[in-house]
């Protein structure tokens, strides 16, 4: 269907939206951003002439190092609109997005950081894109490179096409934590989803056309990364093993390779004794054999038992989340 016939605007459709922001080190930056939201209570209208609020914004509190949680309790004594949610401890960031969206009432649920790099601006225009071509999710496409150093935006780079291109998916390069979804889908994810699941894959197992809105990412504001390069290697690995089955896949063909290796290897050393009548010198290559097959069994191995630790998480009942109703006051710095 032509874009100038998919949706005309109705004026009589109020979209209501509830803003989920994971909140981990936002003391600094969440009074900023939340008085940019309050512009956004009262009915807004975007470029193609759709009608909007944002009816809640939900404020999750993940147990982090700084005084968020009283700001949160400040918040929301003066917002109206403001909703926090206290989490038992630190669960991460994709938990608490998902603990926001099971409490989210809106008709469309849109999450963002904290940290004021994403503009709430560009919300109508992520609700007009949704709208246009009839989509369930949209993902903000930032035109600019993010406001991190030069070699955290290269690993996150690398690291998206490496995953793309082990489970041949394309969406996973356009990721992003700024996205807008529809209310239904975002409530019936965070009912089903177990411990461990990366939040953008369980997404994208449900939701069939995924569009993107092109914006411009802010400077960060006053406020230190939560993520070290440890816990973002650890965002990737997590990406990787709830994706599927894939990397499963993946360790079968390199050991039907290894063996046709190892079959080569034992042919030329049976040929240079027997027919070329030359002594096969084997220490050298024996250990450099062993020491190869041995890398790809124990490769196999940890493939597999990441599967299991993931298994056992949800057997065993691990919750994704807990929330609790006051803050856990978490350890100062």
């Amino acid at each position: 269907m032509p874009r100038t016939q998919a949706l005309q605007p109705d004026a009589s459709v109020l979209h209501r939206i509830s803003v989920v922001i994971p909140v981990y080190r936002g003391e600094k930056t969440l009074p900023t951003l939340i008085r940019e939201l309050a512009t956004m209570v009262i009915e807004q209208v975007t470029s193609y002439g759709n009608h909007f609020i944002v009816s809640e914004v939900l404020l999750v509190h993940d147990c982090g190092p700084d005084r968020s949680d009283q700001i949160l309790e400040n918040l929301s004594a003066h917002y109206s609109f403001v909703r926090p949610i206290w989490l038992s401890r630190n669960f991460g960031q994709h938990a608490a997005t998902l603990a926001g969206m099971a409490s989210a009432t809106g008709h469309w649920v849109v999450t963002m950081d904290e940290d004021g790099q994403q503009d709430p601006a560009d919300i109508g225009l992520m609700l007009d894109s949704a709208l246009l071509d009839s989509l369930q999710l949209v993902y903000a496409r930032p035109l600019n490179r993010p406001p991190h150093s030069w070699l955290r935006n290269t690993l996150s780079r690398t690291a998206k096409q490496i995953t793309t291109q082990l489970l041949g998916n394309k969406q996973i390069g356009q990721f992003n934590s700024f996205r807008l979804v529809d209310g239904e889908i975002a409530r019936t994810l965070a009912a089903y989803c177990g411990n461990g699941i990366y939040l953008d894959m369980g997404l994208f197992w449900i939701v069939g056309r995924i569009g993107h809105c092109p914006i411009q990412l802010r400077a960060e504001m006053d406020r230190p990364s939560g993520y070290s390069y440890l816990k973002l290697l650890g965002h990737f690995w997590k990406l990787l093993f709830t994706s599927g089955t894939r990397p499963l896949r993946l360790i079968t063909l390199l050991g039907f390779i290894s063996v046709s290796s190892a079959f080569v290897i034992a042919g030329y050393a049976f040929y240079e004794k027997f027919v070329g009548d030359v002594p096969v010198q084997g220490w050298a290559s024996l250990l450099i054999a062993v020491a190869f097959f041995s890398g790809c069994i124990l490769t196999a191995l940890g493939v597999i038992a990441e599967y299991l630790v993931v298994t056992m998480g949800i057997v065993m009942g691990k919750p994704l989340y807990v929330v609790v109703t006051k803050p856990t006051r978490s350890v100062r710095e």
